[in-house]
């Protein structure tokens, strides 16, 4: 699968036009428009943390970008980072988020080759506020969508578009019976052109109700944007999403350090279980292992005892041991 560049004729840049963001004080969000899609206006939003030690901003910084039925409100991540020295912005992906316009279906493109064009903008952003290091920082589909498109950016002449990746629980391959993934998938091909926005499955909701803490959860977040049983599964997404996994399968050439960061036990993602506070029951750790070597020559695989799905949401030690296992590449990898 290939990710396309910014069309000729695309929107400009957008100013500087920060505002306050929806996660309160010291965080501040940027819409920057887009090219209209299939379902007509489209926008992407970045978040920032502000500064407020006086310090006019580092050299280096992160661009956070979430998964599926998600979008940016781990404040706490923002510590971490900062932390290793870098200044941290995420990013809303078109039709999730901050970025759901009304008419749009949401968390739903037919080709996550879209994203590029946001990814690039982004960067530019980033890079236009002054940081000369820029570190692409994806979980689950965020780390799938990084990948191909760190693939896709690479070998150019004025340098790599992010100068290293930092993936938490990519989305490598399905989690799902040797029939869904052969089978179904081979009627993804076909579906996914017909009726695009037919909808094919449902998230399960057991990690989400986990999660949350309306359900006995320790995460506060929108449900609207993130709700537990998601939005429905949309074919031509799906058959994206998958011909993605076989691009990572075939191996991709990301020419900059990657560090890949997963639990180390999967639970089932069909069912409430006993240790949903201790594995990652959205995704197959073995298959993340199994396609991780393939992203290029210098690739860091690191397990993390007891984590769940998205990491940083893991109940202690396991989420410290996670933050300390990104810092401690961090500072081996991009000294300051």
């Amino acid at each position: 699968m290939s990710q396309g560049g910014v069309a000729a004729g695309a929107p400009s840049e957008p100013a500087a036009d920060w505002r306050p963001d929806v996660l309160g004080e010291d965080w501040e969000a940027l819409t920057v428009p887009l090219l209209a899609d299939d379902q007509g206006e489209a926008v992407t939003t970045l978040v920032r943390r502000v500064r407020t030690d006086g310090d006019p901003g580092r050299r280096r910084a992160v661009l956070y970008v979430h998964g599926y039925v998600d979008y940016f409100f781990q404040r706490h991540l923002a510590e971490v980072w900062e932390d290793a020295g870098f200044d941290f912005y995420a990013l809303d992906l078109r039709n999730h988020g901050r970025s759901m316009l009304e008419h749009q279906q949401p968390n739903a493109v037919t080709d996550i080759a879209l994203h590029a064009e946001e990814l690039d903008r982004a960067v530019a952003v980033v890079r236009a506020e002054g940081h000369e290091v820029v570190v692409g920082h994806g979980h689950s589909t965020g780390g799938l969508v990084l990948s191909l498109w760190a693939h896709a950016r690479r070998d150019r002449p004025q340098g790599p578009v992010v100068d290293a990746l930092v993936l938490n629980s990519p989305w490598f391959d399905l989690n799902r019976s040797w029939f869904d993934r052969v089978v179904t998938t081979a009627a993804l091909e076909v579906v996914g052109g017909l009726a695009p926005r037919l909808v094919v499955g449902q998230l399960a909701p057991h990690y989400g109700t986990h999660l949350h803490v309306d359900s006995g959860g320790s995460w506060e977040y929108d449900l609207a944007w993130k709700p537990h049983d998601g939005f429905g599964v949309r074919a031509g997404w799906m058959r994206s999403i998958r011909r993605g996994h076989r691009a990572v399968a075939r191996g991709l050439a990301i020419d900059v350090p990657v560090l890949v960061c997963t639990s180390s036990a999967s639970g089932p993602h069909d069912r409430w279980h006993d240790a949903l506070d201790s594995t990652d029951s959205v995704l197959d750790v073995d298959q993340i292992l199994a396609r991780a070597p393939g992203l290029g020559p210098d690739v860091t695989v690191v397990q993390v005892p007891d984590g769940v799905h998205d990491l940083i949401l893991s109940a202690e030690p396991a989420r410290q041991a996670y933050a300390d296992a990104v810092t401690e590449w961090l500072a081996r990898r991009l000294p300051a």
